[in-house]
């Protein structure tokens, strides 16, 4: 058995299960941002959620966002440079921090 099954996606809703009312905000949240056109289309959308899928390495939102990136009209060139642009992002967010490791160098004396 491996700890994330595809099928496990469709049991999403289950998270509400003692505090339904909560998981109805969050769906609804998530429906009037992700589930329709405004500054950006459903498919910018689905776009930039799959590249989130990736940096943040969710197996469920990878498939659920694959899939989604197909029905709202895009292609795998421009899905797979989604995820490259998440992971262009990741590593100058990781980068970034070694202004933060100079700074500890400078009071260090070390630099």
């Amino acid at each position: 058995m491996n700890y994330y099954e595809s099928k496990d996606l469709s049991k999403f809703a289950e998270v509400g299960k003692f505090r339904g009312e909560l998981m109805d905000k969050f769906f609804a949240y998530y429906n009037a941002v992700v589930g329709q056109d405004g500054a950006l289309t459903k498919r910018e959308k689905a776009l930039i959620a799959l590249a989130v899928s990736h940096v943040k390495q969710c197996p469920y939102c990878i498939d659920a966002y694959t899939t989604a990136c197909l029905e709202a009209g895009s292609n795998p060139e421009q899905m797979t440079e989604a995820i490259h642009v998440g992971a262009a992002m990741e590593a100058g967010i990781n980068l970034v921090h070694g202004v933060q490791m100079h700074n500890a160098l400078r009071q260090k004396g070390a630099m």
